[in-house]
């Protein structure tokens, strides 16, 4: 699995910056960080810390943009926007390999073709009864799961591609 700093047990703001660090020295330090954040050292450390309850939604991007840490705004997006709690969007980035794996999976040729079908049949009479809103509600569940893969492919493209400034191997 891809290393990110979602996955750590501190808090992510602090563990993405701890991260980028590693291949950004003036990461190391809270007031080199802030300065490049554009904020007082003061304010990345009450988000560091866990003080302010929410971050700046511009904030979160430029320290995504800055940590090379695309998966913060996803985590923003499913976390604390209201909007996007609801939407299927992944926080994690697995490796190219195991995202490859699920995205060719849920795009089985079979598989897809069936829920074409069901879905023609369920749209034919233009109404959903009970029997047909179980087949509905499976096939959201096919496409979510699609969807959030496919937002961690592209988390993983921006994170190592040349919009990331390609660093980082897949």
């Amino acid at each position: 699995m891809e290393s990110n700093c979602t996955n750590c047990n501190e808090n992510v703001y602090f563990a993405c910056r701890k991260k980028a660090a590693s291949y950004n020295e003036k990461l190391n330090s809270r007031e080199s960080a802030a300065e490049l954040l554009g904020i007082s050292p003061s304010t990345l450390a009450n988000h560091e810390l866990g003080i302010t309850k929410s971050v700046p939604v511009d904030t979160v991007v430029m320290m995504a943009d800055l940590y090379r840490a695309p998966e913060l705004k996803n985590m923003y997006c499913k976390k604390e926007c209201p909007i996007g709690k609801g939407l299927p969007v992944s926080t994690n980035i697995d490796s190219l390999q195991g995202i490859t794996v699920r995205l060719l999976n849920g795009l089985d040729d079979e598989e897809i073709h069936a829920m074409k079908k069901r879905l023609i049949s369920i749209a034919a009479d233009g109404k959903i009864d009970a029997e047909e809103r179980k087949s509905l509600d499976a096939i959201l569940e096919s496409l979510d799961n699609l969807a959030k893969t496919i937002s961690e492919l592209r988390m993983l493209a921006e994170k190592f591609t040349e919009r990331g400034n390609g660093y980082g191997a897949y």
